[in-house]
């Protein structure tokens, strides 16, 4: 029988399974589209670890607002002694209702030795690396969560030409969105004075038809999951052009 002290530290231990970096992602509680996406986008060699906040199946701007301190629960569940490279908030209408500086905040005190980022700071990234400040966004949101949405980017410095959702209030129904039914919405709302359109949801499976969108439109189509996993791969440091999903994922 083979025991630890027959061997140096050297002999033993590798990297690990993980040796290009550890990332981490605080989902809501009904969440069920992000983790397959983010294990269908990342290269080997990237470990994903998720953790959940305490939260309703409501999509809704009271909902959304009141779980700041979920996030530093959740957080601090992530690899809490190893080294997490980054963390993200995924959740599009929740960060950006919280707002990236509280979120970050948040964040941070669960997981300190972490990056932090969340989907809108991903979107935000993306859009201005693509150099687009004209933006069409459709979402399947409720009215209220697009006015907030819509505010938010403007003040970014974004001119968003359109906005429109399908009026949906809960998650469970938003995973359950046909992708085709996604690529006619993005179809609809796109204008022609715009750079580029967003397709607004992490719960929305608009992975699957943004390559096809893309030659439809002509134009940049920027999705929820994409932006965020370009946008921790960027933070990590790899440059792995990711193919299938869209023009963004191959300007790392």
């Amino acid at each position: 029988m083979c025991t630890a002290e027959q061997f140096s530290s050297s002999d033993l231990f590798d990297h690990g399974r993980h040796f290009r970096g550890k990332a981490g992602f605080v989902l809501l509680a009904s969440e069920q589209t992000i983790e397959d996406d983010m294990f269908r986008l990342f290269p080997d060699g990237v470990g994903l670890h998720f953790a959940r906040v305490a939260s309703t199946d409501d999509i809704t701007v009271d909902q959304l607002s009141g779980l700041t301190d979920e996030l530093t629960r959740a957080a601090a569940t992530l690899l809490p002694d190893a080294d997490l490279d980054v963390v993200s908030y995924a959740c599009t209408s929740g960060s950006l209702v919280i707002g990236e500086d509280r979120v970050f905040s948040a964040l941070r005190q669960g997981a300190p030795k972490a990056t932090p980022t969340s989907l809108i700071t991903a979107v935000i990234n993306a859009l201005r690396a693509l150099r687009v400040r004209k933006v069409a966004v459709a979402t399947p949101y409720l009215d209220e969560v697009n006015l907030r949405e819509r505010e938010y980017l403007e003040a970014r410095g974004f001119e968003i030409t359109r906005i429109a959702g399908l009026n949906l209030k809960l998650d469970s129904e938003m995973v359950k969105v046909r992708p085709d039914r996604i690529m006619e919405l993005a179809m609809s709302v796109d204008t022609g004075d715009s750079e580029a359109v967003f397709i607004s949801c992490g719960a929305l499976r608009s992975i699957e038809i943004v390559e096809e969108l893309e030659k439809k439109l002509g134009k940049p189509v920027i999705c929820s999951n994409q932006a965020m996993a370009w946008d921790v791969l960027r933070i990590l440091k790899i440059p792995d052009k990711i193919n299938g999903f869209g023009a963004l994922l191959r300007t790392l």
